[in-house]
């Protein structure tokens, strides 16, 4: 459960600043986010922890990058939240390896999850609010509220089914 979202999160992180600078016309630059996001997608399967908190670090200055040079706040903003989320859930995986086998890990991770996905979604929210208000909320940014919406949906579907 926690590999599923530590990838998903680092796929959204690199994507959402990737079409946030490709948007503008920075292709090379994007190109780049997508590289990044490659390697911190191999690092975290080979438990490279330190390239986590390297790929967060890149991911808040591009997102500060792209809102200072005024890019659509909610594909910089989308980026650095799910980086944050990618970081947090990879700090907790490896803590996971250290737990003794007998704690309940899976309610842990679910536990863990829920708190850290309400964050995200307050975060989208807020994007979403910024990117109405500057006129800048696309059918691009619909469809991310929504592929989003619908894995959190997913997620407690599968939760919920296995509680009963």
């Amino acid at each position: 459960m926690t590999v599923f979202a530590l990838f998903l999160s680092i796929v959204i992180s690199a994507a959402s600043l990737a079409w946030g600078f490709f948007s503008v016309g920075l292709i090379n630059a994007a190109i780049w986010i997508l590289i990044i996001g490659a390697v911190w997608l191999l690092a975290a399967q080979q438990n490279w922890d330190w390239v986590s908190s390297v790929a967060l670090l890149l991911a808040v200055i591009a997102a500060a990058f792209g809102l200072w040079l005024k890019f659509p706040p909610g594909w910089m903003f989308s980026g650095g939240l799910f980086a944050l989320f990618a970081w947090d859930t990879n700090d907790f995986r490896r803590r996971l390896r250290l737990v003794v086998k007998d704690e309940d890990t899976r309610t842990m991770e679910r536990r863990h999850i829920a708190r850290i996905s309400l964050l995200a979604l307050a975060g989208l929210f807020l994007a979403s609010i910024t990117m109405l208000v500057r006129a800048q909320f696309t059918a691009e940014w619909a469809a991310l509220l929504v592929l989003i919406v619908l894995l959190g949906l997913a997620q407690l579907v599968g939760w919920f089914g296995k509680i009963q």
